[in-house]
């Protein structure tokens, strides 16, 4: 997948959860914070009303003069904004008292007008939430037949009294706060998401090329690694070529040079009763395991020796043969490849025989003796 593809997707994918999970959470938030708006509303409007509605039973209690009573809550409401929310009185045949419009004082609610549903204790806030979503009739609110809003009403009885006291709060009123409110929380998210979103596609770029130089370097590494190897076995075959005609040239003369009259020509070996003398150019690793010595052949075929490796190597070319570790003696013709193993280690594969290790600390001289 090409690089742009995937950054492609990743910001579409990263886009998507964002903004799903933003949008369902952003309903929520509205619905909570509508629903708490508008509990304070209510609560605000009965607690109004019903201050109001104690006040006039003191001052009756107290033997106050009813004119004077109603001349002192027109004064205090009078001019009061009506758009919003607003204090009322009237007696209990529908007729206004006291409003903050003095043209209403003494005209009577006309049922034609409007119908009124007083609240009861068992309303709350999710009933007036639906209300507003779904535009249904219900319990406090004020219906009218003109052009006028609709009002939320809190109606409170005045004791010892035909007054009611009502507290109103306009719907629309109402309506436009809670829109404020919506346009506000859709404002924050989409900012938020945005916000999320380019901070996001920085952070993924930033961490892609750090990791695309990191395993820039690796690959560099690797590639180094590949061609140190490969010209290990490059060495090995060539090495290998080259004994091999030393090999067959010594063969051919029937006095060996003095350099060569220390190294033996063929080991004494035992095949169960067997004793067998095995020609050093057959040998393919010699290795001891339970203070065995076995000697394998490039056959396949395995024999055993009574020296130890210690002894056996003393008596081999060197130039054939290479001390691996204390396990392991092999051949170069024994070798079929050299692959990096570990930290700085070296792994030779042979036939018939489980991979030898190489150490770091005679990889170096490994390599010397493939380059000789």
């Amino acid at each position: 997948m090409k690089k742009q593809t995937l950054s492609l997707l990743t910001l579409l994918a990263i886009s998507i959860i964002v903004f799903v999970i933003g949008y369902i959470n952003m309903n929520y938030l509205i619905k909570v914070s509508t629903n708490q708006f508008l509990e304070i509303q209510i609560e605000s409007s009965q607690r109004e009303a019903r201050e109001f509605s104690n006040l006039v039973t003191y001052q009756i209690a107290n033997g106050t003069h009813r004119d004077t009573i109603i001349n002192n809550i027109q004064k205090s409401i009078e001019g009061t904004n009506i758009e919003s929310g607003f204090i009322c009185m009237f007696d209990w045949s529908g007729v206004e008292i006291c409003h903050p419009d003095p043209q209403k004082i003494g005209k009577k609610v006309n049922p034609n007008e409007s119908y009124v549903r007083p609240l009861d204790e068992g309303l709350d806030s999710e009933d007036f939430y639906q209300l507003l979503v779904n535009k249904e009739h219900g319990g406090g609110v004020r219906e009218f037949n003109t052009d006028r809003s609709s009002e939320i009403i809190y109606l409170y009885p005045v004791k010892n009294s035909d007054w009611i006291i009502a507290a109103h709060a306009n719907i629309t009123n109402i309506d436009k706060k809670i829109n404020k409110l919506k346009f506000t929380f859709i404002l924050v998210y989409l900012l938020t998401g945005v916000s999320i979103i380019l901070l996001s596609i920085i952070f993924i770029r930033y961490l892609s090329n750090y990791y695309e130089k990191e395993l820039e370097l690796k690959n560099q590494l690797l590639m180094g690694e590949v061609l140190t190897l490969s010209k290990l076995n490059t060495n090995l075959t060539n090495y290998r070529n080259k004994i091999s005609d030393r090999i067959d040239s010594l063969s051919n003369i029937e006095e060996e040079n003095e350099d060569n009259s220390k190294f033996k020509k063929r080991v004494l070996t035992y095949s169960k009763n067997k004793l067998i003398s095995i020609k050093i150019e057959q040998i393919a690793f010699i290795n001891t395991e339970n203070s065995i010595t076995s000697i394998t052949c490039l056959d396949g075929k395995k024999y055993t020796s009574n020296s130890s490796l210690d002894e056996l190597y003393n008596n081999l070319d060197n130039s054939i043969f290479f001390r691996a570790n204390r396990q392991y003696i092999i051949s170069v013709k024994g070798i079929e490849e050299i692959v990096k193993y570990g930290n700085n280690q070296l792994k030779i594969n042979a036939k018939y025989c489980n991979p030898i290790i190489i150490s770091k600390n005679k990889a170096a001289e490994f390599k010397k003796w493939l380059n000789q």
